[in-house]
């Protein structure tokens, strides 16, 4: 047929891809309710309100949103797209589904896509729960540009400030390298590397240098390699955190570091681990109590973890005297508060290394 009018078909796609939003929207917010039966009621009310424009419905339906598990919102998911497709036209449907599928392929199924959608909120999947926790401006934001990012063809992550590179390479390494060729490193324009002082066991809370920390140490700096180093907390008490700092300046004593001395804090999947039972309030104090024993010694104190860390181990609210190591695998900058180094990928080729090694980008 050649007769449409060209304004009535602009019309037409337009008013689909408005359907599709509203549509979309509903799913998301469906698919977060606790049982099928609040599933379908509010996917009527969220519909009709996105329709009507009636605010006072929207809100109460946002109201909805928690914490939930993976297996409630796969399972309502699946529902809630069921219900919404038999309400709606072939093409509709064939454009809602199209766009949930590009979203949930470009990154980790329906976490990315939740991501999406709830973007004045920090979503994150753990243990099979989600958690939507609300971005604040009491904590201070990055400043960094998507847009200012590049991946070379040898996947390495580099940032740009109109043509000049500003960011550095680095790495981070511990025993699980094993013997490192360094100066090979520094051929391949490594500018930096964290290097593994030592860990407190799991169990039993023994302090234990790591087998590789001198030699890595002494072979980095020998070759003009700016060093780092972090140790991996598992103190429970003020004390434990002090003595774990107390052990890291007495193993550095030998050595001239720039960069900065690293707490390591992330949760341990054992279920005998002595952090397990530790409040938010807890580890937050015992990781000021190890950063300023740091700071005092002269050393600039740096806390490292991953989102998780940072939105659910530790009130960084309270920690933002000190620098951010920030742990996401992944290209996009989706963490919006400030952090100054970035361990993008665990899966990094670095000449010297006989196995992969995480790849780090610094700022500064």
């Amino acid at each position: 047929m050649q007769d449409i009018n060209p304004q009535s078909r602009s019309r037409g796609k337009k008013h689909r891809r408005n359907e599709n939003a509203i549509l979309l929207n509903s799913i998301i917010l469906c698919i977060i309710t606790l049982c099928s039966v609040t599933v379908c009621i509010i996917m009527v009310f969220r519909y009709r309100a996105a329709k009507l424009e009636n605010t006072e419905v929207m809100n109460e339906v946002e109201e909805l949103r928690g914490n939930y598990t993976k297996e409630e919102v796969d399972a309502l998911l699946d529902k809630t797209v069921e219900e919404v497709s038999a309400q709606v036209s072939d093409e509709t449907r064939e454009d809602m589904l199209n766009s949930m599928k590009e979203l949930m392929l470009s990154g980790d199924g329906t976490l990315n896509m939740l991501r999406q959608f709830f973007q004045d909120e920090i979503v994150l999947l753990d243990a099979g729960e989600y958690y939507f926790i609300p971005i604040t401006d009491t904590i201070r934001h990055n400043e960094y540009k998507q847009d200012n990012l590049a991946l070379t063809d040898d996947e390495l992550l580099e940032y740009y400030e109109g043509d000049k590179l500003i960011s550095h390479k680095g790495i981070d390494v511990s025993k699980y390298q094993d013997e490192i060729d360094w100066k090979k490193v520094a051929k391949d324009d490594v500018e930096y590397a964290f290097i593994r002082l030592g860990i407190r066991g799991y169990t039993e809370g023994e302090i234990k240098e790591d087998e590789f920390f001198e030699d890595n140490i002494k072979g980095a700096l020998d070759n003009d390699i700016d060093v780092g180093v972090y140790f991996f907390t598992q103190a429970t008490s003020i004390e434990e955190a002090e003595e774990e700092a107390e052990f890291v300046l007495d193993a550095l004593e030998p050595y001239n570091i720039t960069y900065p001395v690293v707490l390591d804090v992330e949760a341990v999947n054992l279920d005998n681990a002595r952090t397990n039972d530790l409040t938010k309030e807890e580890r937050t104090r015992y990781c000021k109590a190890f950063c300023e024993k740091i700071k005092n010694a002269g050393y600039t104190p740096m806390i490292y973890g991953n989102i998780k860390s940072f939105m659910l181990l530790l009130d960084i609210e309270q920690l933002e005297d000190y620098d951010k190591w920030l742990a996401s695998y992944d290209t996009d900058i989706y963490y919006p508060y400030d952090f100054k180094i970035w361990q993008y990928s665990d899966k990094g080729v670095v000449d010297g290394i006989s196995t992969n090694v995480d790849m780090n980008i610094s700022f500064y």
